[in-house]
């Protein structure tokens, strides 16, 4: 449940991330509401899967998938690059991410 509770807060992380750039640095009043109320959430579940996940093990994978996650919201959204080596370094990160949550105790 607590590695579900990680993946949900991940999800949260890019749904913050994205609102930023929405926000257009908190001058627009809703964007800016939803970009705060995502941050608490995700912050509220990397606090409670720390409970049992490690610290270390816990903020590298919800940094993880905030990065994965909005680097391909970026490509969809906002036209950025999709370049061959800019991808394989997003599957870089996944198989890191994948790694931790395969070898974790």
């Amino acid at each position: 449940m607590e590695w579900l509770m990680l993946f949900v807060a991940g999800m949260f992380e890019c749904a913050w991330a994205v609102g930023l750039k929405y926000s257009e640095g908190f001058t627009r009043p809703v964007p800016s509401v939803v970009t705060i109320a995502a941050m608490l959430v995700s912050f509220w579940l990397l606090s409670v899967a720390m409970k049992t996940i490690p610290a270390g093990t816990a903020y590298a994978v919800w940094t993880g998938i905030g990065a994965v996650g909005v680097a391909v919201v970026g490509m969809l959204l906002f036209d950025e690059s999709r370049d061959v080596a800019r991808i394989l370094c997003i599957m870089l990160i996944v198989a890191g991410v994948l790694g931790l949550r395969i070898f974790s105790h």
